[in-house]
């Protein structure tokens, strides 16, 4: 291991086949690029298997590899093998129901009818998150479910602040247009 070289020095030395550079870059990120991306993935053993497959792709490319920052290129690509796998999952938004609904407390005055109906609103609009564009559903769920602030969200994404209210505000926009057909359509409107 060489903890004190840089992560510079050490490509330098991974493209000379060095496997002990790779062990430092691993032991060095691996922890904090797991936390990243469980930021996105929501699982932290599939964070896991991104940043293995992220520093096997690194040794394989090693040779080809043109890196001026190495950290930087670690966490851009721990994000872009998490929205790429969060992409291909194309996972409904189902975890939202292990949030609680409502209070998730039935009272006697709940009728069955009362609670069929709100769990079948409850799934249009699962149904109608599911439709935005995987960016705008991001930050949509990132702001509303997650309760990030615009600043923490631009962070965690990489991206402005101004970029996140769009996003935001377009999401939202076309979620409501989404509902509203949603709503007609399912009463025949």
């Amino acid at each position: 291991m060489y903890p004190a070289l840089t992560d510079e020095a050490l490509m330098s030395l991974l493209k000379q086949n060095d496997h002990l550079a790779l062990e430092t870059l691993f032991s060095r990120h691996y922890k904090s690029l797991c936390q990243f991306c469980t930021v996105y993935t929501r699982d932290y053993t599939v964070a896991e298997e991104i940043i293995a497959n992220l520093f096997m792709k690194l040794w394989d490319n090693r040779h080809d590899a043109l890196i001026l920052n190495v950290k930087s290129y670690l966490f851009a690509s721990a994000k872009n093998l998490s929205l790429n796998h969060i992409q291909k999952k194309k996972a409904p938004v189902d975890f939202m129901e292990d949030l609680e609904m409502g209070q998730d407390v039935i009272h006697d005055r709940d009728t069955p009818f009362k609670i069929l109906s709100g769990r079948e609103s409850y799934n249009g609009i699962l149904t109608v998150i599911d439709t935005l564009p995987a960016s705008q559903r991001q930050v949509l769920l990132m702001s509303r479910i997650d309760n990030l602030d615009k600043q923490e969200i631009s962070r965690i994404l990489g991206i402005s602040v101004r970029t996140v209210e769009t996003t935001l505000y377009q999401s939202i926009k076309k979620l409501r247009l989404l509902l509203k057909g949603h709503h007609n359509s399912a009463f025949g409107s």
